[in-house]
């Protein structure tokens, strides 16, 4: 961290109960915060002694983070904490498109979301130090007529936007989701009353058993079975909320009864591949989710896609891709890998499934275009390349997968090629 707002401490004993709601802002905020800590960080400075601002910091930060992801969230709760002089406008800027229900990624980066939605509806009291004038309530007038409601705004969401409570709401909503698929048709054929087809043996073995006379024919028609659906889930630090929700997804569909899938195969990759298929087993999408995150050990990670798919082409490809199975691949594709390794491997991938559906949180923004090497070595191997960052590009999967001709934004992106 580089820049460290104005601290300033009060000397009047109570510095222990400003870590304390500090602390509390933190919980609120999503960090595993217990009163263990609480007393561990208090202990620590009383001993660390700091004359720095620098040193407070990076003492409380030793003390309440530990895990890499909450490294940010820790840095904006502790800037709007402790004496940000702007802390007010920077709550109420963070917490603007939350309020209209307009998504502006210019406005708020998703750990000063959370921190203001901590500060503001979980701690009820002054910041430290902080004049009187300051505390004067600000209303705020919202003009209902022209906003959204809360459903419509979540489906339309940036999942790296969303504070906690929306992404609670919204992993409610993917619970709900369906990705129906149609049957495949099959070269084997099965006896029908009406099929299109006459089953020759059936029908010299309906004659022999009349005596030689052929009294009618027997028809015949195709058998249907329902294909695999793979994901393969990029777990990168640019990926993981984006993976998270498309894996709270996968999870409803494999448990949906009727959905129409033989089987749902899931696998997480950033620098290794992780097979978390049995995982998602599990009823408890939480408890599946965890057990999943504690196997894949290269979550938030870097990425190496060609590798990781060159490990799935020769380890999994002939267990799960047969009989027409449909992959999913949600990645950002900004690879470190050889483009040429990670083009062929692509092809070999393509090659195996019936339809390759490439889903990139990147295509939200309107002026991307297909510059990195990965993404200029992945476009040409896939049949669908969709937007995959909001609640709509999921529940559009559905029309992606049941129309053979749909490639998404394909066509237009190879055209800049």
């Amino acid at each position: 961290m580089a820049d460290f707002p104005p601290l300033d401490i009060p000397d009047d004993g109570k510095l222990a109960d400003n870590i304390t709601w500090f602390a509390r802002a933190l919980r609120n905020a999503g960090l595993p915060v217990g009163p263990g800590r609480v007393i561990d960080a208090i202990r620590a400075v009383e001993a660390a002694s700091f004359t720095r601002k620098a040193d407070f910091f990076y003492v409380l930060q030793a003390c309440f983070v530990s895990r890499a992801e909450h490294r940010l969230i820790f840095a904006q709760v502790f800037r709007l904490f402790w004496r940000d002089p702007n802390y007010l406008e920077h709550m109420i800027a963070a917490l603007t498109p939350m309020i209209r229900g307009v998504q502006e990624e210019h406005k708020a980066k998703p750990a000063e979301k959370r921190a203001a939605e901590a500060l503001l509806n979980g701690v009820d009291r002054k910041l430290p130090d902080t004049p009187e004038e300051d505390s004067e309530e600000t209303e705020i007038e919202i003009d209902a007529a022209r906003t959204m409601s809360g459903e419509e705004r979540l489906r339309s969401l940036d999942f790296e936007l969303m504070s906690n409570s929306e992404m609670a709401a919204a992993k409610r909503m993917l619970a709900k989701l369906t990705l129906p698929v149609r049957p495949l048709t099959s070269r084997r054929t099965r006896l029908s009353a009406n099929g299109p087809m006459i089953d020759g043996p059936a029908t010299l073995r309906s004659a022999m058993r009349q005596g030689g006379e052929m009294q009618k024919f027997a028809l015949k028609t195709r058998r249907q079975r329902w294909p695999n659906l793979v994901a393969l889930c990029d777990i990168s630090g640019s990926m993981s909320q984006y993976s998270r929700a498309v894996l709270h997804f996968l999870h409803a569909v494999s448990n949906q009864k009727g959905a129409g899938w033989a089987k749902v195969h899931a696998f997480t990759f950033g620098t290794q591949l992780t097979n978390i298929t049995r995982h998602l087993a599990t009823r408890d999408v939480d408890a599946a989710l965890a057990a999943a995150g504690a196997q894949a050990q290269d979550w938030e990670g870097g990425t190496k896609i060609g590798t990781c798919l060159h490990q799935f082409n020769y380890d999994w490809s002939r267990r799960v891709m047969g009989g027409g199975a449909v992959v999913l691949l949600i990645t950002d594709g900004l690879d470190r890998d050889d483009p040429q390794a990670l083009a062929q491997e692509m092809r070999r991938l393509h090659l195996s499934a019936r339809k390759v559906i490439w889903l990139n949180p990147l295509l939200r923004w309107e002026e991307f275009a297909p510059k990195a090497r990965g993404i200029k070595a992945m476009l040409p191997h896939v049949d669908s390349f969709r937007a995959g960052h909001n609640i709509a590009a999921l529940e559009a999967l559905a029309d992606a997968i049941s129309r053979p001709d749909d490639a998404g934004e394909k066509a237009r992106l190879m055209a800049l090629l």
